[in-house]
């Protein structure tokens, strides 16, 4: 099975989202509770995006920012609300950011 180029970058970008989800989750356990807004009454957040979603938003606006504070507005995507947040809690969360 071959691959393009974008195709390889996505999944790598997918995995790396994955593992940012997975460190921020178990680095917050000790400070309580991460997410105090987005889908409160689901037992587990999951962000499903395809490949070619992923490729058509950073081929659309060159960049696509997704949230990894989960204060953003317009989660999953970034909304710049980190900033509040890392200022209120002195943490030092930004965005995972895909640019083409």
């Amino acid at each position: 099975m071959d691959f393009d180029t974008e195709t390889i970058a996505a999944i790598a970008v997918t995995n790396i989202a994955t593992a940012a989800f997975i460190y921020l989750t178990c680095s917050g356990s000790s400070r309580g509770r991460l997410n105090n807004e987005i889908q409160l009454d689901s037992e587990k957040v999951a962000t499903i995006s395809s490949v070619d979603e992923v490729s058509k938003k950073v081929k659309e606006s060159k960049v696509a920012a997704y949230c990894r504070c989960w204060k953003s507005k317009k989660f999953p995507f970034c909304d710049g609300a980190h900033a509040k947040h890392n200022k209120e809690t002195g943490d030092n969360v930004g965005p995972l950011v895909i640019k083409n």
